[in-house]
């Protein structure tokens, strides 16, 4: 999660003929993109070019007899997008909606105003433009539980051959594993930068007990290093690697940036979708669908567009004046993985790479040349990831309740200017906690909880369609979430103390937090204040239209992914999700993408 200081004047400096080299600017963006045309008429509308709608482009796009329209509210990747270091500075970029919890009742009280920030994707490749590139699948039990519970099509046997169609893995070791494709769109390769750090971590994790393991092989269980969306050591965003490639070939992909979807056209008789209108330039405009429209706008956006469309809850339909099309719960069983920041461990080493010191002329000319061992290609600073049970929580054996996520350095490494500014995270914790490790090695864990039984609601402010939907995670409403996070953090300490940690001097940082001085620190009570302060999303949000039968009462869509009650209306993004995932969510949406293309083209003989 940790990047390198851009916010002093000899850095900036430092990058200025970097960026130069390839920031995209905005008429060069708006070349582009199509010119709109009013009333115009397409196969398929499919609004949203994030990770779902950049692999459902290409893949309807497939058949030349289609014509495929995506819209998408941002603009395109630029070279700064690639750069797997700067993740967190893409976060605060108009790249990201920039969305925020309302005030959490139980988390991020370590934030301002107590509201947990909520980044998420707003430029062709969506999420997967910012986000850390962490490729994590999940786990069998996974999609044999969205089957069990009467999604035909989805259990675990079924969908695992759409994650391979995507993957182009390129993995030391696994270069025969059946659980592995090399020849598809999407890279994943391991990070060929590691540092000091990791390598221990790595040793004493199996020392305590953690056996070393492809996550996303037969068994999540255990130690790996770090799997990436990454392609030599740069960003291989959905754009970069489902759009990029096919843009200028396909005449019959037409993509429009900067245009914001404000309502989907449902006749209100027929139930009938018709296509969607939308802004563009401050001007309406209406496009048309044939066969269908498709939406792939994200966990937060996707039920924003029904619910202004009429289809939702009534409750809050009525209280903002909207006519009810089709009563659903959009928007509801709203789940996250929340995750505890830290701790941060010390260590006796003098040459962590992933500071300021390090952004020196040599490195940006290795890795404009195509090196990928730079700390350039470190992804934010993500090295390994451990799964594990917590004691006393049940489950099948081989079905992991925590994540620790390793990564290097702390809100120290970029001093200030992104971590805690992307998270909004308070001064004050800055100051007194982080800011003295500026000059000394460490590194942090965070630890993220699988199956969380806490649950939000996504819902409108007002029928304006320009305005942010409400978001309430509702993070820790449930105290079982906090105390499998609890258990994580005792593993990852247990660890540190392992002879491979010992050997570079690993110890806790024992500054404690603003908030829990209170309390005795490393005790329980201290870690569990902890948790409520340094809570952080790592933009996992699933389930607010979520997949099930026409019988179940919680359910949006079908297991073909169609609104239910609404024709020639889909869902394809992670809103379907029904349960929270063992899983960093960005490779599940692809696969639903890839699944959902399969369907479609099966419903129209395409």
């Amino acid at each position: 999660m940790f990047c390198f200081n851009l916010g002093n004047s000899q850095t900036s400096n430092k990058f200025t003929n970097f960026f130069q080299l390839g920031i995209v600017n905005s008429a060069e963006q708006k070349a582009n993109s199509e010119t709109p045309r009013n009333n115009a008429t397409y196969d398929f509308i499919i609004i949203g070019g994030g990770s779902a709608g950049c692999t459902l482009a290409n893949r309807l796009t497939e058949n030349p007899n289609w014509n495929v329209y995506l819209i998408e509210a941002g603009g395109v990747e630029s070279l700064m997008h690639l750069v797997p270091a700067l993740a967190n500075y893409m976060q605060q970029t108009h790249s990201n909606w920039g969305y925020k919890s309302v005030p959490q009742k139980k988390a991020c009280f370590g934030m301002r105003d107590k509201k947990c920030s909520l980044p998420r994707g707003k430029v062709l490749g969506g999420t997967s433009s910012l986000n850390y590139m962490i490729y994590n699948r999940g786990n069998r039990y996974d999609f044999d539980r969205w089957a069990a519970a009467g999604n035909i099509g989805w259990s675990y046997n079924e969908v695992l051959p759409y994650f391979l169609k995507s993957e182009r893995a390129k993995l030391a070791g696994l270069e025969n594993s059946p659980y592995h494709n090399r020849t598809g769109p999407m890279s994943v390769e391991d990070v060929s930068f590691r540092t000091k750090f990791v390598q221990a971590y790595v040793k004493g994790a199996q020392e305590a007990g953690h056996r070393y393991t492809d996550y996303n092989g037969q068994t999540q269980m255990g130690v790996s290093y770090v799997q990436a969306n990454t392609k030599n050591g740069r960003r291989n965003s959905a754009y970069r690697a489902f759009i990029e490639p096919i843009r200028n070939a396909r005449k019959n992909l037409h993509i429009i940036n900067f245009a914001k979807v404000t309502k989907l056209l449902i006749n209100p008789i027929t139930k009938e979708t018709t296509g969607v209108e939308y802004i563009y330039q401050n001007k309406y405009y209406r496009a048309y669908a044939s066969r269908e429209v498709i939406l792939s706008a994200g966990s937060f956006n996707t039920p924003q567009l029904l619910m202004l469309s009429g289809v939702g809850p009534a409750d809050n339909l009525k209280a903002v004046g909207i006519p009810i099309i089709k009563e659903l719960p959009v928007g509801k069983n709203l789940y996250d993985h929340m995750c505890h920041f830290g701790p941060t461990f010390l260590t006796n080493t003098t040459d962590n790479p992933l500071t300021t010191v390090e952004i020196h002329p040599e490195n940006i000319r290795k890795f404009i040349s195509g090196d990928a061992t730079t700390p350039f290609s470190s992804i934010g600073g993500v090295e390994a990831l451990t799964f594990a049970k917590a004691p006393n929580f049940g489950g099948p054996a081989d079905l992991p309740d925590y994540e620790i996520v390793t990564v290097a350095g702390s809100l120290a490494s970029d001093e200030g200017t992104a971590i805690k500014e992307s998270a909004n995270i308070k001064d004050e914790i800055y100051n007194k906690v982080y800011r003295q490790l500026t000059r000394q090695d460490h590194f942090t864990v965070l630890i993220m909880h699988f199956h969380p039984i806490s649950t939000g609601r996504v819902w409108l402010r007002s029928r304006n369609p320009l305005d942010w939907p409400v978001i309430d995670p509702n993070y820790f409403d449930k105290r079982q979430d906090v105390e499998v996070l609890l258990a994580g953090i005792k593993d990852a300490i247990r660890i540190s103390k392992t002879n491979a940690m010992q050997k570079i001097g690993t110890r806790i940082h024992t500054v404690p937090l603003p908030g829990c001085e209170q309390y005795k620190f490393g005790s329980d009570e201290y870690w569990r204040c902890s948790i409520h302060t340094m809570s952080y999303t790592l933009h996992h949000q699933v389930g607010t239209c979520r997949m099930g039968p026409v019988n179940d009462g919680t359910a949006v869509v079908s297991s073909e992914l169609n609104v239910h009650g609404i024709q020639r209306l889909r869902v394809v993004d992670a809103s379907v999700i029904p349960f929270p995932p063992t899983a960093h969510t960005n490779a599940a949406t692809v696969m639903i993408a890839e699944k959902a293309a399969d369907l479609i083209k099966s419903t129209w003989r395409g």
